[in-house]
């Protein structure tokens, strides 16, 4: 039997029950996060684990658990669940009271939820490269919580599959900020920019890789914004992602960027990319 995590307590799948007056489903009023697993072990699990307590307090939700706790219940969900290569989605909402927007009293507990999916690596596109379209970013400015709120997202990601892409970048008068799901970078001239880490954007953890990867290796990087213009005329696009790691980007608005296949820059960063996944979780 498929196992899913609520509060403290591993129980079937079929037995997991939600209240229709969870704060999560009448209001979008929690956090969650998404967990890659390879080899059956979580990639960068403090890290966001460290940014779901983060998201949670700028909301104001007191999560019940402590870290380890919550790691150690994601270990025995994903061995319960004999989970080798997916993702563990998790999220913790306010709690069920009645429907009120002002918050409940300190009495009413927050409630935790988590359950796995199998999932593969997209090699195909990592290699390939991803068309993608732009659109004007219209989502709240508290882009940095990583909130149940996610209708600009889901309608952007829509407007990019309803004509055949992948991904929506998206942009606030003309400034990149960021894919509907992932995070945006661009090289050009060998210097890779990426938005900075500030409320217009969710500071990625595999965005975070790639700025570390970036250090170690000495590639040139600059966190800093970029215009729509520099997005189009850039030598190399990608996108970064728990479910993308590096993925080049070889079309834009149906325009080819750089020479239309993945670049050098990206190139090694996929390598890198993948080195720091084997460190922490086996062979690929």
């Amino acid at each position: 039997m498929v196992k899913v995590l609520f509060q403290d307590q591993l129980i079937e799948r079929e037995h997991a029950k939600v209240d229709i007056e969870d704060r999560g489903y009448q209001f979008g009023d929690g956090v969650y996060e998404v967990i890659r697993i390879y080899n059956g072990k979580m990639f960068t699990s403090d890290g966001h684990l460290d940014r779901l307590y983060e998201s949670a307090k700028k909301i104001s939700i007191t999560i019940p658990y402590q870290k380890e706790k919550i790691k150690d219940l994601l270990h025995q969900l994903i061995a319960e669940n004999e989970l080798k290569h997916g993702i563990v989605y998790m999220q913790i909402t306010r709690g069920t009271s009645p429907r009120n927007h002002v918050f409940p009293d300190a009495s009413i507990e927050p409630v935790l939820t988590a359950s796995t999916k199998e999932y593969p690596r997209p090699t195909e596109l990592m290699e390939q490269g991803i068309k993608v379209i732009t659109l004007e970013d219209i989502r709240w400015l508290r882009c940095d919580i990583k909130s149940l709120n996610l209708l600009g997202n889901v309608l952007a990601k829509q407007k990019a599959v309803d004509v055949g892409c992948f991904e929506a970048i998206q942009h606030r008068n003309g400034t990149v900020t960021e894919g509907s799901s992932s995070n945006v970078s661009i090289v050009k001239d060998g210097l890779v920019f990426t938005h900075p880490a500030n409320h217009l954007i969710l500071n990625g953890i595999s965005r975070q890789v790639m700025l570390t990867t970036c250090e170690k290796s000495s590639i040139p990087l600059k966190e800093e914004s970029f215009s729509l213009e520099q997005l189009m005329n850039a030598d190399e696009v990608f996108i970064s992602g728990t479910t993308v790691e590096i993925t080049p980007v070889v079309e834009i608005d149906g325009i080819r960027i750089g020479e239309g296949k993945m670049g050098p820059i990206t190139s090694r960063l996929q390598t890198l990319f993948r080195a720091e996944i084997e460190s922490e979780c086996g062979n690929l």
